[in-house]
């Protein structure tokens, strides 16, 4: 029912630390919102990361329920959008900043903020993609509609074993691509091979001490990249990008400076596109959703899943920002 007491993942700030526990929640402490939904999943995200550890000023006020994604079924709706017993899903859209999000077992949300379930979706699959899956379909839309066709040269994805990497790399591999796939655990290049892979870089190649000191072009290699690193790897993927190609910048786990020059854009004409899941329309998110659940193979997307109870956010939220998760983990807040 939905005035019966639910579980729900809390930050309080005490000072200037930020405390995550679980707390017993009823209906009427929910803030306001359109749609009541009982809550199935959510996921891990590297946002949610930063949220849940402090580490980002990601929340605008506390207290706050983290989580920036959800998959639920509706319990009460005023919007004529949604029903009760509609499944419905959440990515991004402020949640964990602006309002309530997703580490909970029941969520009062913005009807602007819902999609419903694809068809041939499940609940589990849909927070399999969340907003890793979503920015990885924008990403790759986006370059599609800078002039990317499969059949040239390679597609560099960046940071390739995480959320926004696996689903970009299997999406890609499934349209067509070449895909190139760089990380930094060499213990999961079978796992990018089994995705569609068709080639692996070290990490290293793209940055660190052992990449080749930068210089203002390399030879053209990149078809075109999705980069959700940043940083030295961001830098180098846009110095080697071909003439009139284009990197989707969508992560900065690598660090938010960009140590390049004007020279790949002035001289190669490449294009380096920002791409934001928090602010997409309603339109757009359907959009996006009906193009995942076409051109992304549900078998390779069920691989990627890995499935946590919300009583271990807390301990996975430092290992995500280490770089320790591999492909998508998600939450179930009922277990």
């Amino acid at each position: 029912m939905p005035d019966t007491p639910f579980q729900a993942l809390v930050l309080r700030q005490h000072e200037k630390l930020v405390a995550a526990s679980l707390e017993e929640l009823r209906a009427d402490q929910l803030p306001e919102g359109e749609v009541l939904i009982q809550v199935a999943y959510s996921s891990l995200n590297y946002k949610d990361g930063l949220a849940v550890t402090g580490q980002g000023r990601i929340a605008r006020f506390y207290p706050m329920v983290p989580g920036i994604d959800l998959a639920g079924t509706v319990l009460e709706s005023s919007s004529p959008r949604f029903r009760t017993g509609d499944a419905v899903v959440m990515t991004g859209c402020g949640g964990s900043e602006t309002f309530w999000g997703g580490y909970t077992q029941r969520a009062r949300l913005p009807e602007k903020c819902l999609s419903p379930l694809p068809e041939g979706m499940t609940l589990k699959q849909a927070m399999g993609v969340g907003t890793a899956g979503f920015t990885a379909m924008q990403s790759v839309t986006a370059l599609e509609a800078h002039g990317l066709k499969p059949g040239g040269r390679e597609v560099l994805v960046t940071g390739a074993a995480g959320g926004v990497g696996s689903v970009a790399v299997a999406l890609l591999a499934n349209l067509g691509y070449k895909v190139a796939a760089s990380t930094g655990r060499a213990e999961l290049h079978g796992y990018l091979k089994s995705l569609g892979a068709s080639r692996i870089l070290d990490r290293s190649t793209l940055s660190g001490p052992f990449a080749a000191p930068p210089k203002p072009l390399e030879s053209e290699q990149w078809a075109g990249a999705v980069d959700s690193v940043g940083g030295e790897t961001l830098a180098s993927a846009i110095r080697a990008l071909a003439a009139g190609s284009s990197v989707a910048a969508c992560g900065l786990a690598g660090g938010g400076n960009l140590p390049t020059t004007v020279h790949p854009f002035i001289l190669r004409g490449v294009n380096l596109l920002g791409i934001d899941s928090v602010r997409s329309s309603s339109e757009e998110r359907t959009a996006v959703w009906r193009r995942l659940r076409r051109d992304l193979p549900l078998d390779l997307l069920d691989a990627m899943i890995q499935v946590a109870p919300l009583s271990h956010v807390a301990e996975l939220a430092p290992a995500i920002l280490q770089g320790r998760v591999r492909g998508r983990t998600v939450i179930d807040v009922n277990a």
